[in-house]
């Protein structure tokens, strides 16, 4: 079963930056969204980030994050990025990464994504 992991997340000061990555634990399968999702324990994970991973490379985002926030991947097309800049303590969250080989469309809902990471801990003060 494809799963994808996450790495980057760590304690930092308000208006510090972090950058994190998400990686598939397999090779070769054509996701075709990845997005950045986020949950603060006792909430819904909310969509932060998308990107249409193999082939535009176009990019969505949240009002929460936008302006912020930046995803990208690399030129391999492997490897999911969230540069996370300016950061306030009401980012503090688990962080993960989702795909899918659907486009995009409805990308904030978690439900048509089925490959999940097992989430990475931001934390801002």
């Amino acid at each position: 079963q494809v799963q994808l992991v996450e790495s980057g997340g760590a304690s930092v000061e308000a208006g510090g930056s972090l950058t994190l990555s998400c990686e598939p634990t397999r090779r070769g399968l054509r996701l075709f969204c990845a997005a950045w999702f986020r949950q603060v324990p006792g909430t819904e994970r909310e969509g932060i980030a998308a990107l249409y991973f193999t082939t535009t490379g176009t990019t969505t985002y949240a009002d929460s994050v936008k302006g912020r926030f930046t995803v990208s991947r690399d030129n391999a097309k492997t490897t999911l990025y969230l540069q996370m800049n300016s950061l306030k303590p009401e980012d503090t969250a688990m962080y993960y990464c989702a795909a899918r080989r659907t486009n995009c469309l409805g990308w904030r809902s978690t439900a048509d994504f089925g490959y999940w990471g097992q989430g990475t801990q931001v934390t801002v003060s």
